[in-house]
């Protein structure tokens, strides 16, 4: 009978492509996931893995094997789950949720203390992971729920049938500036012209913020002074007054009495989702931390340009009474 966790290793090293990454996935050794490998090899007669450079490949008969797999994964899964709900009336246990780091901060921390009130026996563990590795670790079973964002196309459609997602929310982007700055006295929302001439702190190339902001000046050269990857690190740079950053809200500290957010005509955004494999569905603790999730409201329409905008709290509510954007 083939063993399920050597099942887990091929499906790693098929995804990671070589023995050492797998092992640091799956949290052994090298040596044991060479090990299950080889004890798969002999189970069923005839070679998985074959050389390829510095790593390794599959052979036909372990590519058969690694698509196989998900059924196999999906069917111990629901037995699992069939005997928890059987056995247990709330959610317990442990779920593992992968999510990228302004979804923590701005979506998942703000729950924890209502689940752990309403699900006491239940204990969440959250790791930062970006969309493309959360989705790994979903379908390969090393996480149970990840919270993933759609900017730039890497939340892939469809997704693959073995996985459901649900949407959550959209996030958008505005720009912070010192309460002082020119921009800050400003009613209608910002566009590229009113931006223009004005110093920048970004963050750095290869990221989502670093695209929405090369967007915003699709015809010009902005001025950047600062590349900083952590977004409360920028506001500390606003402060003074010298330079105004594009910040996502879920991403924003509250502003304080000294910086105030100016929402864009045309807003760069991203849509958040929830991930779970199908065979999960029926779990009472992700069905627990999506009912504290929401789905939360979507943010309000920008106002046109005649309309006052007002100052934008972090989470897309006005500041000091101001009228919120309809």
């Amino acid at each position: 009978m083939i063993e399920v966790g050597a099942l887990r290793a091929l499906r790693a090293v098929a995804a990671l492509g070589t023995l050492a990454r797998a092992a640091e996935e799956l949290g052994f050794t090298a040596s044991a996931v060479s090990q299950q490998i080889k004890r798969l090899e002999r189970q069923i007669g005839v070679p998985v893995l074959a050389p390829a450079g510095r790593g390794v490949v599959l052979t036909p008969a372990g590519q058969a094997i690694a698509d196989s797999a998900p059924e196999v994964f999906q069917a111990l899964e629901r037995c699992a789950e069939a005997a928890r709900s059987v056995s247990a009336a709330a959610p317990r246990g442990t779920l593992r949720v992968v999510a990228f780091s302004t979804a923590i901060r701005g979506l998942l921390a703000p729950v924890v203390p209502r689940l752990a009130a309403r699900c006491p026996e239940l204990r969440v563990e959250f790791t930062e992971q970006d969309p493309g590795e959360a989705l790994h670790s979903v379908s390969a079973g090393t996480a149970d729920l990840a919270l993933v964002h759609d900017a730039d196309g890497l939340l892939p459609a469809p997704l693959p049938p073995s996985l459901v997602r649900r949407w959550l929310h959209t996030d958008l982007g505005d720009v912070v500036m010192s309460r002082e700055h020119p921009l800050a006295r400003l009613d209608a929302p910002l566009d590229e012209a009113a931006l223009a001439g004005h110093a920048w702190v970004t963050s750095p190339p290869g990221t989502v913020c670093h695209q929405w902001f090369r967007r915003l000046f699709a015809q010009a050269q902005p001025d950047v002074r600062h590349s900083v990857d952590d977004f409360a690190t920028q506001l500390s740079l606003v402060v003074p007054g010298a330079v105004v950053a594009l910040i996502p809200r879920l991403a924003r500290p509250p502003l304080g009495e000294d910086l105030v957010a100016r929402p864009l005509r045309r807003p760069p955004k991203r849509e958040v989702h929830a991930v779970w494999r199908r065979s999960a569905e029926a779990s009472p603790a992700i069905r627990a931390v999506l009912a504290e999730l929401g789905p939360t409201a979507a943010p309000a329409e920008l106002a046109p340009a005649a309309a006052p905008a007002g100052a934008i709290s972090a989470a897309g509510t006005p500041e000091r009474g101001t009228p919120a954007p309809s």
